[in-house]
């Protein structure tokens, strides 16, 4: 098999001669003179454009959300050195103190920037292709939808970001592109238009790639029964659910179904070879940015997104303690007698490592897999060095004493590298893995009101979990958390539409905690201001720092356009609502 990152150094040079500082203010990048494109070019930019998207940040982040989707939601905790520790990040967890003016130093205008960078360099491969011919290039369709799935994705980011964004294609001139206005299509209009470059793929893409790394058919088909399930939930001008689309919802289920039916993608069988070097590109991953090490460049291809987000006190790490699990998301792991989530009490009891115990509270698997914490395995290490130790939080007078995991590998890896003090790994970053294709399905199918089709759906993931333990042991064998888990079965949970739709609320906090869909799934679901809400009235007596937090409902459920962007533009942008 080969990677389509191969021969990255040899793209370096075609890169370079695309770069750019803004994507309004230059040459759309990827300019050809006529008579100058060729398939060796072509081949080069398409490559950029995938290397663009993992393109990461760690104060511009793109490949990564644990800033945007994580902390911002109930999950977690910016962490670090206090809140005045990279300061814009904890102006998003306050919500009410988020401005569009934001400081450069941090966050949401280089993300902006980064993911418009990413959309140029896709346009310009696509500019390419659009000069030859399908007789001088035999792949070139391919490519094409490939740039197009490319660019889809980062109009998709950006969309549930800012909600409302200037879409760019590869036939607007400099002149078009400065007079493209972020308010030119409606919120259901702007889906529609990204949608299309899913659903070329769709019908464009091979069912198989020869190189690793390339999307397909399926990744295509999986991306846009993502679109339409947000689609769905149909919004106002204040960004309130007003209605969930039925039609909509069918394609998901269609398209989801198409995924299923491939037979391609499966779950890992342990949850934990999801996190895990080694297990790249598996069964459960239908697309993921790409990364790598040892490549014949100084640093190797690294994901450095999320190099501050490790333990600050352990000694094989060093920094930088961001990304700290909240309170509220270690209680969203414990079970009652039955098995089964704790749906109205489970944040009534503080849990602590002290709590979570071989005979201490039930919890789900899952949370070892998820959250660090005193006397546990860290990164499935039973190795003294690695059992996790309070120590090793940074301030837990501010942030408590968990800290997240999945991101993270083991220092001794080959998969790692530090930098100075920041620490990259090769690990890809799934943006969409087959447990959420599933729960996609289940959630169309709950909203259709055909409940009873998403329950072995559900069923399969939490069947997962349980069978997920043989990693977390501690040295001597024993399970370091008293885990008890169950499947749903009808009797142990009414299965009502309402009680299968929170039964499938709570699966996907708990499958992918700390992977940062939590804000977004709360905004599509139109219950991100009575959840954040109640989330901080009870955090307030737990934690200081945010007693003066508060989230808006019609404002917070998408951050500002940056005002530089709306600056630069002669305030053609439109700025947000409540803002």
């Amino acid at each position: 098999m080969k990677y389509i990152y191969k021969n990255w150094f040899a793209i370096i040079l075609v890169v370079l001669l695309y770069s750019c500082k803004d994507y309004l203010d230059v040459e759309p990048q990827g300019f050809i003179e006529a008579g100058s494109p060729s398939v060796e070019s072509a081949e080069g930019l398409v490559t950029a454009a995938y290397a663009a998207i993992g393109n990461n940040d760690m104060i511009g982040p793109i490949a990564s959300m644990w800033v945007y989707g994580s902390v911002r939601s109930d999950d977690a905790y910016k962490g670090g050195g206090g809140t005045g520790d990279v300061e814009p990040f904890n102006f998003y967890e306050q919500y009410n103190i988020t401005q569009p003016e934001q400081s450069w130093l941090a966050g949401l205008p280089y993300t902006w920037e980064n993911y418009y960078s990413a959309i140029s360099r896709a346009n310009s491969a696509l500019r390419m292709l659009n000069q030859l011919t399908d007789d001088e290039y035999e792949e070139r369709t391919i490519r094409i939808a490939e740039a197009r799935f490319l660019r889809g994705h980062s109009h998709f980011m950006l969309k549930i970001l800012f909600k409302y964004i200037p879409y760019i294609d590869e036939n607007l001139s400099n002149d078009e592109i400065i007079q493209t206005s972020n308010r030119e299509y409606t919120n259901d209009e702007l889906w529609n238009v990204i949608a299309k470059d899913f659903q070329y793929g769709v019908d464009n893409l091979p069912e198989d790639q020869t190189e690793i790394g390339r999307a397909n058919k399926f990744a295509a088909a999986a991306y846009l029964a993502k679109l339409r399930l947000y689609q769905a939930y149909e919004q106002d001008e204040n960004n309130q659910v007003v209605n969930i689309n039925a039609t909509r919802l069918q394609e998901v289920v269609d398209l989801t179904q198409m995924v299923i039916n491939s037979g391609k993608y499966s779950l890992q069988p342990d949850f934990a070879e999801n996190f895990l070097d080694g297990y790249d590109n598996g069964p459960e991953s239908v697309f993921a940015i790409q990364f790598s090490i040892s490549d014949g460049t100084t640093a190797g291809r690294l994901n450095f997104e999320n190099g501050l987000n490790y333990p600050h006190g352990a000694p094989q790490y060093g920094c930088c303690g961001f990304h700290q699990a909240s309170q509220n998301m270690v209680n969203a792991f414990a079970t009652d007698e039955s098995g089964l989530p704790k749906f109205d009490t489970f944040n009534d009891v503080e849990l602590s490592a002290e709590d979570i115990t071989p005979t201490g509270v039930t919890v789900d698997p899952r949370i070892d897999h998820t959250v660090g914490m005193n006397g546990h395995p860290y990164k499935y290490r039973n190795e003294e060095a690695y059992i996790f130790n309070n120590s090793w939080i940074r301030e837990p007078g501010v942030y408590g004493y968990f800290q997240s995991m999945k991101e993270q590998q083991a220092a001794d890896c080959s998969c790692y590298k530090k930098q100075g003090p920041f620490m990259g790994v090769s690990k890809n970053i799934d943006i969409i893995r087959y447990a959420d294709v599933l729960l996609m399905q289940a959630e169309a199918y709950i909203e259709l009101g055909e409940q009873a089709n998403a329950m072995p759906l559900i069923n399969q993931i939490r069947k997962r979990a349980s069978e997920s333990t043989d990693r977390t042991k501690l040295a001597d064998g024993t399970n370091p958390s008293n885990y008890l888990i169950s499947e749903y079965d009808g009797a142990n949970l009414s299965w009502t539409q309402e009680n299968a739709r929170i039964a499938l609320q709570w699966e996907r906090r708990l499958e992918f905690a700390m992977e940062s869909p939590r804000f977004f799934d709360l905004v599509r679901w139109g219950i991100a201001e009575p959840t954040l809400n109640a989330y901080l009235e009870k955090e307030k007596t737990r934690k200081d720092f945010l007693n003066k937090a508060q989230f808006t409902a019609g404002r917070d459920e998408y951050y500002p356009i940056p005002q530089r962007e709306i600056d630069f533009t002669k305030k053609l942008y439109e700025q947000n609502v409540g803002y």
